[in-house]
């Protein structure tokens, strides 16, 4: 049976491999309401506790940073910056 510590190791290599920190052009064509779904599941992602994925456990603070860009940028491309505030205010008060 793999530990949870050989299971990291095993993480943190394969992001340590040469070319993993390159950057990649990728040319995306996705509907505004993917979009917005997807900026969202980032943010649950990164806000989540980290033990609940070996994965997210081995992100460095920098990859965390590139993230939530990307999911900015997509939101401001798609032009549903404001929309998304919105939605979290509603979510927040929701929750409440």
């Amino acid at each position: 049976m793999i530990t949870k510590n050989e299971v990291a190791k095993v993480f943190d290599t394969i992001l340590s491999i040469p070319g993993m920190s390159e950057t990649v052009r990728i040319d995306l064509k996705i509907s505004r309401k993917n979009v917005l779904l997807l900026s969202h599941l980032i943010t649950l992602g990164l806000n989540s506790k980290k033990e609940d994925s070996m994965l997210l456990e081995c992100i460095s603070s920098e990859s965390q940073q590139d993230l939530k860009s990307i999911s900015e940028e997509c939101l401001l491309k798609a032009g549903l910056v404001e929309l998304n505030e919105k939605l979290a205010v509603l979510s927040d008060t929701a929750k409440l």
